[in-house]
């Protein structure tokens, strides 16, 4: 069970988000750098919008992460193949970190507008 990739990928990389969520809430970069932290050319606009987008994403990190690592319920109450079990869980990932950017976006573009 525990070999599922549909358990495997969304319980580990779940758990890795939350836990650079958490990390980053507890220790953000303090300047604009190309290293660490939150870095899309929007966040890296401002020191002001800089720090929005860490404190921001970092928060839905933890969020996302959370509810990534939730989805490996389905591991237990499916029976596909392998390779669609993979994919599923792939697929999963990818709409996690999709959805991260668009809402960290979003949110940041709401708060200081699209200058």
């Amino acid at each position: 069970m525990f070999e599922n990739p549909l358990f495997l990928i969304p319980f580990m990389a779940g758990l890795a988000f939350t836990v650079a969520g958490l990390i980053m809430l507890k220790f953000p970069p303090k300047k604009i750098n190309s290293l660490y932290g939150y870095r899309t050319a929007n966040a890296m606009k401002s020191q002001e919008r800089w720090d929005f987008a860490q404190n921001y994403s970092s928060k839905e990190m933890i969020k996302l992460g959370l509810l990534l690592s939730a989805c490996c319920v389905f591991s237990f109450v499916t029976n596909f193949d392998p390779t669609i079990n993979r994919n599923v869980g792939l697929s999963l990932l990818i709409v996690t970190v999709i959805g991260l950017l668009v809402r960290v976006e979003r949110a940041i573009n709401n708060k200081f507008g699209t200058q």
